[in-house]
C-alpha cells in the first residue's frame, strides 16, 4: 500500500486534517512512507556493514608477523573476532528490523481499510471513502 489513505468519519470531524477542497468531512490519514523509509535505512545500514569484515581482515594482514614478543598484538585476534561477531549481529538486527517495519506498514494499511469498510454501512455507501 503506497501513499496516503483517507478514512472518512461518518460520526463527524475527528481531527484537523480534512480532504482537499474542504467539504466539512475530516479524515484520518495514514502513510506507509515513514515505515518504508525506515526499513530502507535499516537495509542500507546492513549493506554498508557488508564489506567491513573483509576490510578488517585486510587491515590485520601481516600485522602479527614479526611482532615478536609484543603481547598486545597477540590480543588483536581476540578483539577482531569480537568485532566480527558484533558486525554480524548488527547486520542480523538490521535485516530483522527492515522486515518488521514493512510488516507494520502492511498491517496498518490493512487495518485502515478494514475500518473504512466498516463505516460503509453506516454512511449508506458501500466502499465509500
Amino acid at each position: 500500500m503506497a501513499g496516503v489513505q483517507g478514512l472518512s468519519d461518518p460520526a463527524g470531524p475527528v481531527g484537523p486534517a480534512g480532504p482537499p477542497g474542504g467539504g466539512g468531512r475530516e479524515q484520518l490519514r495514514h502513510s506507509d512512507g515513514p515505515w518504508l523509509r525506515a526499513a530502507g535505512g535499516a537495509e542500507a545500514l546492513r549493506t554498508h556493514l557488508g564489506p567491513v569484515p573483509s576490510e578488517l581482515a585486510l587491515a590485520h594482514q601481516g600485522l602479527t608477523a614479526g611482532a615478536g614478543d609484543l603481547s598486545a598484538l597477540a590480543e588483536l585476534g581476540t578483539v577482531r573476532t569480537s568485532w566480527e561477531r558484533r558486525i554480524a549481529a548488527a547486520q542480523g538486527e538490521c535485516a530483522s528490523l527492515a522486515g518488521k517495519l514493512r510488516a507494520v506498514a502492511r498491517i496498518q494499511g490493512a487495518t485502515n481499510e478494514a475500518v473504512r469498510s466498516s463505516f460503509a454501512p453506516a454512511s449508506g455507501k458501500a466502499g465509500a471513502q
